[in-house]
């Protein structure tokens, strides 16, 4: 798996530990974690800006998000969406 998929996967485990007592992943999470996979990098960014209304911040957003989409295979999506699923079920 490339660094960048290494990356997604150790972000979503993170956030699984921060996710609350019974480790279930919050829909907010949920929809971050699918938009940053899978949507564009316009609907990824409109989607972090109802948290966080920064113009640095959303610049880098935007960034992380072009750098996942050019690095990424759909193959290395799937895996980190699979264990996201399997590992909020385990807990």
């Amino acid at each position: 798996m490339k660094l960048a998929g290494a990356v997604v996967i150790l972000g979503a485990a993170l956030l699984l530990l921060t996710s609350g007592g019974d480790c279930g992943i919050c829909p907010a999470i949920k929809e971050d974690v699918h938009l940053f996979l899978n949507g564009t990098s316009e609907e990824y960014v409109e989607y972090v800006i109802q948290y966080k209304d920064d113009p640095e911040i959303l610049k880098n957003t935007e960034k992380i998000k072009q750098c996942v989409d050019s690095t990424l295979m759909e193959e290395d999506k799937a895996h980190a969406n699979a264990f996201i699923m399997k590992a909020s079920l385990l807990c």
